[in-house]
């Protein structure tokens, strides 16, 4: 079964962007992912294809029409379609690792890759769309924020790594952050690689890695160290 994507979007041909190279890109070409990009503006119903319209109450911007929306997202996908249906925005619950996994773990998804000011709320209800975050920080549309998604999904599909341990003691895989990397030359503008990593003694190679995530995640992410996201302090 491969990961099959679907994108609703005002730009379609922002994709696949990135995803057309490397890892990804080599994934989408064998067919353990397909990603499908399509336009909003095809479901407008007027002769200007409108597609937004003014906030009730006022106020700055413009919000994408819910009968636009829905219109769209039920071409694409109908009923019983087992696919998740994403909202990316920046009120969203922040994505994480664990929940990568579960998507890819999936069929695929339906992506809403929202522009202006918002999308209206009862088409989030009535669509039940899932509204996922990658930051604190806004965007000028979903679509950067869909292909970050979609990145971190597709390389975690089984096979895509080759080396599939690749990607099992990663930064949020064990809960902590990654400890540090080295490789040759032994010695950088004064700087040596830790004697421990060249000593043969992969427990102590083991611990010392350790070691230095837990000490990385406490000066920088000391938050998933603190049982807020499940885990336990160490």
């Amino acid at each position: 079964m491969s990961f099959h994507a679907t994108i609703l979007t005002l730009y379609p041909e922002m994709f696949p962007g990135h995803l057309g190279l490397s890892l990804a890109g080599r994934a989408i070409a064998r067919g353990d992912a397909s990603i499908e990009a399509v336009n909003i503006r095809d479901f407008a119903t007027d002769k200007h294809r409108s597609v937004d319209d003014t906030p009730a109450g006022g106020g700055a911007g413009m919000v994408l029409k819910p009968d636009v929306l829905a219109g769209a997202i039920d071409a694409v996908s109908p009923e019983g379609d087992p696919r998740p249906r994403l909202l990316m925005s920046p009120r969203g619950k922040p994505l994480t690792q664990a929940r990568v996994r579960e998507l890819a773990d999936g069929p695929g998804a339906v992506i809403v890759c929202g522009r202006f000011e918002g999308v209206d709320q009862r088409v989030i209800e009535a669509r039940n769309l899932e509204e996922i975050s990658i930051g604190d920080y806004v965007l000028s549309g979903g679509e950067p924020a869909a292909l970050i998604l979609l990145d971190a999904v597709i390389r975690v599909l089984p096979g895509v790594m080759g080396n599939a341990a690749s990607g099992a003691h990663e930064s949020f895989e064990t809960g902590m952050l990654e400890h540090p990397h080295y490789t040759r030359p032994q010695v950088f503008e004064g700087r040596e690689i830790p004697a421990v990593l060249t000593s043969g003694n992969h427990k102590a190679v083991d611990a010392w890695r350790e070691a230095e995530s837990l000490k990385l995640t406490r000066e920088r992410r000391p938050d998933l160290l603190s049982g807020d996201d499940g885990q336990v302090e160490k």
